[in-house]
């Protein structure tokens, strides 16, 4: 049972004014935390989530993904409110947005094209955070191919050998990391600020057709990283690809590091979940290293 009262206290203290609960409503939609929306007695609602109390620093996360995206003025994101613990959950409070709009995927497309064009001296960024429930190891570095090797799909291989899929799996992980440079032939990606988890569940529309994106894995990489993820589960229509590239042009070479790029969520999924996945990530891999021989 969650404290409402110390979180009700702590909306209060952030935003400077009273706040008493009237009443909350669970929402479904994620399987990592509690989610739920509250109402006051003054009509403000706020976006709840909850989590044990040792899963603060997935919510501390997740606030600094969503302020420096909100600073880039691009996209629109979810407000974060306040976040702490209370009794012996953690929890995380966002602004509320009433998403369920048709929405204009063409605007998405230029804005997340703009978020792209912030860039940064090196890749990675100044905290770890969270894939799903999976710590993502960040900080920096001037290497792209390096970052994405050790920070990316190694650390995911090292995690399945852990969880007791090594064998095929391990060669295979072995031989494409030796492989990875050439699959950056010609090719040299700038430090862009990516989502880093966009996933089609992970975007939205306000009711004035506004686009907005949410549950943020932030840190500067080669942009392909984030265009690749909205391919790997579906939920981006034509007209979303069509104004990204209109607004900026992607490298003649993405086809080929699509798969590169979602085969570390496929690992993650992997780990997570297991069954299928596994088999799915070998199957990547041979295809990968079958296009660079």
């Amino acid at each position: 049972m969650a404290d409402w009262e110390s979180i009700a206290a702590s909306i209060a203290t952030a935003t400077r004014q009273p706040f008493q609960l009237d009443k909350n409503t669970a929402v479904g939609g994620g399987w990592i935390n509690q989610t739920c929306r509250i109402s006051g007695r003054d009509g403000r609602h706020y976006f709840v989530k909850l989590n044990a109390a040792d899963q603060l620093e997935m919510f501390s996360a997740e606030v600094a993904g969503l302020n420096e995206i909100a600073a880039t003025k691009t996209v629109h994101v979810p407000h974060p409110v306040a976040y702490g613990i209370a009794s012996s959950q953690a929890f995380l409070v966002l602004e509320y947005l009433d998403l369920g709009g048709r929405g204009n995927s063409a605007l998405l497309g230029e804005q997340l094209a703009a978020m792209h064009r912030c860039s940064n001296r090196q890749f990675g960024y100044a905290r770890d955070n969270f894939i799903g429930s999976t710590p993502q190891l960040n900080g920096w570095s001037d290497d792209w191919v390096g970052f994405w090797r050790e920070r990316r799909l190694k650390y995911q291989l090292q995690l399945a050998s852990n969880n007791g899929y090594g064998g095929l799996l391990d060669s295979l992980g072995e031989k494409l990391l030796d492989a990875l440079p050439g699959y950056f032939d010609g090719y040299s990606p700038q430090p862009s600020l990516l989502h880093g988890d966009l996933w089609g569940g992970n975007h939205g529309y306000l009711q004035d057709c506004t686009p907005v994106i949410f549950d943020p894995a932030v840190y500067y990489g080669d942009r392909e990283a984030d265009l690749a993820m909205t391919e790997l589960f579906g939920g981006y229509n034509p007209d979303f690809y069509a104004a990204y590239r209109a607004a900026y042009p992607l490298h003649e070479g993405y086809a080929l590091r699509r798969d590169l790029y979602n085969l570390y969520h496929i690992l993650n999924h992997a780990n997570m979940f297991g069954g299928g996945y596994f088999r799915q990530a070998e199957g990547m891999m041979r295809r990968l290293l079958a296009a660079v021989r």
